[in-house]
């Protein structure tokens, strides 16, 4: 179970970076073409993935959390 968590957990940081670096494209492409839509777009996308890997590593630290509380 606590590895199933960590295992989400890290699926979830890796989905959030990826957003995060997508979003940021995004942003820098509407910059440069002046398309403020695109770069609003880009701005939420960039917040959705650092919130997906802020929950994914708090999925983490619970997953090793249940490791030690097994073990012990």
């Amino acid at each position: 179970m606590a590895d199933e968590i960590k295992r989400d957990g890290v699926e979830k940081q890796l989905k959030g970076m990826g957003n995060q670096i997508e979003g940021r494209a995004r942003n820098i492409a509407g910059g440069l073409v002046g398309d403020t839509s695109e770069q609003v777009k880009g701005k939420a996308q960039e917040v959705k993935g650092k919130v997906q890997r802020r929950i994914g590593e708090a999925q983490e630290d619970a997953g090793r959390e249940l490791d030690v509380d097994v073990d012990d």
